[in-house]
């Protein structure tokens, strides 16, 4: 197996998610696309499809696994309860493990939820000349909790997330022209620059991730994320709930370029 985490398969990568505690997946898979997770019982699982229907920028869905099914062609052969580096479980909306798998947690009506991934694009960025912080410095991506009310669904509500990655003043219309071709893993950004007018005091202060270094001369660019998801979990309180660990995702089999509009 290849030393190299770009240049591993989404099944190595799968693989590796089984026996290693990965710090993070970004920068690994190039090519391949990445998805977050919210997996519910069957009782919510239609207030959660209308959630993500009236909230496309941060929950994206690119595959849902119905009741009883653990494994589609976004991971063949594999298994949800497994394959991604790490999990995080709610009951009544309260965080209540961060176990390696889910075996024993997941009840047999779940339904999963695969949205789509803001990591899925940093390959096109890196590509283009765009570097990014947080794979740079060995770091998840910082994660914020914004004052941007999502629209309620059902059982469901709660404030956006967004992911922010540093960018070069010269490159920020790059940035934002690269990433609008991927609206089904977030898209273009929902804001550049000041992080106070989307209700976050301290960018040193993520709410998920890491902190990262904004090196001279670059501005903080902020785009919708997957993890909105667990913030409406842990607003609404739903019985249960499955989901990643922030920076942990699903490598999945599709690629990038399918979901890459002209």
């Amino acid at each position: 197996m290849s030393n190299n985490p770009r240049t591993l398969t989404p099944a190595q990568v799968r693989e590796l998610a089984r026996h290693e505690a990965l710090p993070t997946t970004a920068g690994y898979a190039d090519g391949y696309v990445q998805a977050n997770l919210l997996a519910v019982p069957q009782e919510y699982a239609f207030d959660f499809l209308l959630y993500a229907q009236r909230n496309p920028k941060p929950c994206p869905i690119i595959g849902v696994l119905e009741a009883g099914q653990l494994n589609s062609e976004l991971l063949p052969g594999g298994d949800i309860r497994t394959d991604i580096p790490g999990y995080r479980v709610f009951r009544d909306g309260e965080l209540v493990s961060e176990p390696a798998v889910v075996n024993a947690e997941w009840e047999e009506d779940m339904v999963a939820f695969l949205i789509g991934c803001s990591f899925t694009f940093e390959s096109a960025l890196q590509d283009n000349g765009i570097s990014l912080a947080h794979i740079d410095q060995g770091r998840n991506v910082p994660m914020y909790r914004t004052s941007i009310a999502t629209t309620p669904a059902g059982v469901f509500s709660g404030p956006m997330v967004v992911s922010m990655r540093p960018v070069p003043a010269n490159q920020v219309a790059d940035a934002v022209r690269i990433t609008s071709r991927y609206p089904s893993v977030h898209g273009a950004p929902v804001h550049v620059g000041d992080p106070a007018q989307l209700g976050i005091a301290d960018l040193s202060r993520p709410d998920f991730g890491d902190a990262v270094d904004i090196p001279v001369g670059h501005i903080p660019v902020f785009w919708a994320c997957g993890v909105t998801p667990q913030a409406a979990v842990m607003n609404s309180r739903p019985r249960l709930a499955i989901t990643h660990q922030p920076g942990k995702m699903l490598v999945t089999d599709a690629r990038d370029l399918a979901y890459q509009i002209p």
